[in-house]
């Protein structure tokens, strides 16, 4: 895959040209610490030179010095983004369908001399670099081959069946008034995480709603978005619409100040001093949640499996795993509260503990249950095709989070139920990858700091809170599974302002659908609804015809007067 031993170097794209940076970041292999490859790095000036027409400073902002220095091969890109936004919706989406075999099945370039990459090596850089398995890695590839096959579904969800035209510099005659939507950057920023191949589906669709892209990838995983911007080159993008920056902190500030668009992804303090920028859709926690009324909590067997799939999917990885499972206490220890001290009475009451630790309830039941099927979950080599679990890049990171977890639990208010199911530890090392195991709190009070914690590996807390009082609790909720029937409760879920996606029954977290995105709206990002009114001038202008006495010679040879339009 290399020349002649040489390290393979992941360029800069600046608008579709390669650009090797002098300065460069290794990517190791987590296993072996081997070094696998180098990715170059875009020194902040370089991105905004290359991206001053979105942002501050407009097309004349002045010009930077290059990344460490002038880099071999490949100048500054391109002052336009090109023609993406001029093709139709039915060019852009071609070119979607023809970049979704080559994503997944294509030799596609990687390296700055020439290197390909196979879906294999991709499925290799990936385990090597971000620690996900074979398994994982290749149900991702599939899902984002999926996206990119069946993006006019997704167009279709994203506008709500807009006609073409909507979104076409055209004027939409056939909704309700006519309107037209006007797209306000021509590129869509994004920077992005390493958690997960299987995020890249959300910023996928810009290049199908005519907007260019300005990516920077994970530290960890370069590969998916680097693949995916090359499938899209090869299947006939426009190479000026596709540019990738890695870069620092300063340079993703850069593409966000500078991108009149941006998707922003991290935990929540990168993502903090973006909240409330109309320019910057931030992705945060997820806080996702599986929620039972009491009508359901006898009937926990039923469900077990999908509240488990709802926490282990992808390795437990993504923000719409859930990572709490809320419960309606006992009927008898709610009864009387009807004040915060009286409602942690009734908490307490309906957990108190007996001769065999706390007391026995359907919802204790589930989460014994529940444990003892996470606890099960091994940690595999990578590359075993029973694995699920994902390792972690940094294994001092993991033993922090370990550590973070321990040092909150207490006796009577939060218990690792894993941890006595299985009878050992949370962190793992396996062929030389560090992981953390699932695991599973029972926590007493709804303000406990861990009843309300995400976790980028399998972990939720189960808490139980009197049905009355439970969504005043649950905070902030990306996917809440509710199973429930009790009609009042679902009207409330239905009102309930924290939630932003809902599943109403069966439905795990992580089952969302092309038609529903799971977070945010490109679509309503990029464009912007105008009122459009138009006059039929001309015809207009003939009904308030008048007559005018016409003085030319040509009028009195004729006999006088004739019917002239106004002016």
């Amino acid at each position: 895959m290399t020349a002649g031993g040489a390290a393979l170097h992941l360029p800069v794209l600046r608008g579709g040209v390669r650009y090797r940076s002098l300065a460069a970041a290794p990517l190791h292999d987590l296993r072996s610490g081997e070094r696998l490859a180098e990715i170059g790095l875009a020194h902040p000036a370089l991105i905004a030179r290359d991206l001053g027409g979105d942002g501050p400073g407009g097309a004349h902002a002045a010009a930077a010095p290059s990344s460490g220095g002038a880099g071999g091969g490949g100048g500054a890109a391109p002052d336009a983004i090109g023609t993406l936004g001029d093709l139709t919706l039915a060019e852009r989406l071609a070119i979607c369908r023809r970049a979704a075999d080559l994503f997944a099945l294509g030799e596609l370039p990687v390296g700055y001399d020439g290197e390909t990459q196979s879906p294999d090596d991709y499925l290799r850089q990936l385990a090597a670099t971000a620690g996900m398995p074979f398994t994982l890695g290749r149900a991702n590839l599939e899902k984002l081959r999926a996206t990119l096959a069946q993006m006019s579904e997704v167009v279709e969800g994203l506008t709500r069946g807009l006609p073409a035209a909507a979104f076409a510099g055209q004027v939409a005659e056939h909704l309700a008034a006519p309107a037209h939507f006007q797209r306000l950057s021509e590129r869509l920023g994004a920077v992005l995480p390493s958690n997960s191949p299987g995020v890249h589906g959300l910023w996928l669709p810009a290049p199908a709603l005519g907007a260019g892209l300005a990516l920077k990838p994970g530290r960890s995983e370069p590969w998916t978005p680097l693949r995916l911007l090359e499938s899209l080159r090869a299947a006939g993008c426009p190479e000026a619409a596709l540019s990738f920056y890695p870069t620092d902190h300063a340079g993703s500030a850069e593409i966000l100040l500078r991108c009149g668009r941006s998707l922003l992804f991290g935990d929540a303090a990168t993502v903090a001093p973006w909240r409330g920028d109309a320019r910057v859709q931030v992705h945060g926690p997820g806080f996702s949640k599986v929620i039972f009324g009491a009508d359901q909590l006898a009937e926990w067997p039923a469900h077990l499996e999908l509240v488990a799939s709802s926490i282990l999917a992808n390795g437990g990885r993504s923000c719409i795993n859930a990572s709490g499972v809320w419960l309606p206490a006992p009927a008898a220890g709610a009864v009387g509260a009807v004040g915060p001290a009286d409602a942690r009475a009734a908490r307490v009451a309906g957990n108190a503990a007996g001769p065999g630790g706390p007391r026995s309830t359907p919802g204790r039941e589930l989460a014994l249950a529940l444990a003892r099927r996470l606890a099960a979950v091994e940690a595999l080599p990578l590359d075993d095709p029973r694995a699920v679990l994902a390792a972690w890049p940094e294994p001092a990171a993991a033993r922090r989070v370990s550590d973070w977890i321990d040092r909150r639990l207490a006796p009577g208010e939060a218990e690792d139920l894993t941890a006595a199911a299985r009878g050992g530890g949370r962190v793992a090392m396996i062929d030389g990858c560090t992981f953390l195991l699932p695991t599973l709190l029972w926590v007493r009070e709804p303000g406990h700091p861990l009843a309300h914690a995400e976790l980028p590996f399998p972990f939720a807390a189960v808490v139980e809170v009197p049905e009355s009082e439970l969504l005043r609790h649950i905070g902030p909720t990306l996917v809440a599974t509710a199973l429930t029937a009790d009609e009042d409760l679902r009207r409330q879920l239905l009102g309930c302002a924290d939630i932003d996606h809902l599943h109403m029954g069966a439905v795990p977290t992580w089952q969302v659908s092309f038609a529903q995105p799971h977070e945010g709206n490109l679509f309503e990002l990029l464009y912007r609804r105008r009122a459009v009114r138009e006059g039929r001038l001309q015809q207009e202008l003939a009904a308030n015809a008048v007559t005018a006495v016409d003085t030319t010679p040509a009028a009195s040879a004729a006999g006088g007067q004739r019917e002239v339009a106004a002016p």
